[in-house]
């Protein structure tokens, strides 16, 4: 009698968990990788099978949580389509850095509806349904991790101090929590290079990112 081992299937909350996890220890490791930060302000984590530094500060991290918490039940609702890293000159206010985020919402597909084993005639094999298992996104992620402390090898070294913030491209109907504000688009308005990175999916979302910076005056 043939058998199959159940996966379990990823749902849209646990999905909105994931990705939101990624976006914090990925803002965490662009803080460290960019010098935002001083080093002795992160502790090492081991998440995704590598060592992820995150900022070990009271009030960044305490920011962040805030943050994720709600980008956390934006991916739930279906309300946001886009997070983005602003890294910003403290001198001059200019964005040096832009780190893009865009959250898509896969459709399902006739082998992730079901994890139920069907045959389609007498003595052939089942066909099992196919689902991506937490190893296969985990390594995606990591993957991602890896590019952003790759980043260094080709992103202009930072020669002054900088800042950064947070912004969520949501629906026009989501609820805003009162301590957000309104924006403009933070965009590199001169000499602006940009380099795509890996995507990952969890089967209910895909990831895909992408870094723009800005090139220094010749």
């Amino acid at each position: 009698m043939a058998t199959i081992q159940k996966q379990k299937q990823i749902t849209l909350r646990g999905s909105a968990q994931i990705v939101s996890e990624f976006f914090d220890f990925s803002i965490n490791s662009i803080l460290f990788q960019r010098g935002i930060y001083p080093p002795e302000d992160f502790k090492v984590v081991k998440r995704y099978g590598l060592n992820l530094l995150v900022n070990a500060d009271y009030a960044v991290q305490n920011y962040l949580k805030q943050i994720m918490s709600q980008v956390q039940k934006w991916i739930q609702a279906k309300q946001i389509s886009k997070l983005v890293l602003v890294v910003t000159s403290l001198e001059t206010r200019e964005v040096v850095e832009r780190w893009q985020f865009n959250i898509q919402l896969e459709e399902p597909t006739a082998t992730s509806i079901s994890a139920v084993a069907t045959t389609t005639a007498a003595f052939k094999k089942p066909v099992a349904a196919a689902m991506k298992t937490e190893k296969e996104i985990n390594n995606e992620i990591a993957a991602i991790m890896r590019q952003i402390t790759a980043s260094v090898s080709f992103l202009p070294m930072m020669t002054e101090p900088c800042t950064f913030n947070v912004l969520t491209y949501t629906d026009k109907n989501a609820e805003v929590p009162a301590t957000w504000i309104d924006s403009d688009a933070k965009l590199i308005t001169k000499n602006a290079e940009q380099v795509r990175l890996r995507s990952f999916s969890t089967s209910v979302h895909k990831v895909d990112a992408l870094v723009a910076y800005r090139l220094d005056d010749e």
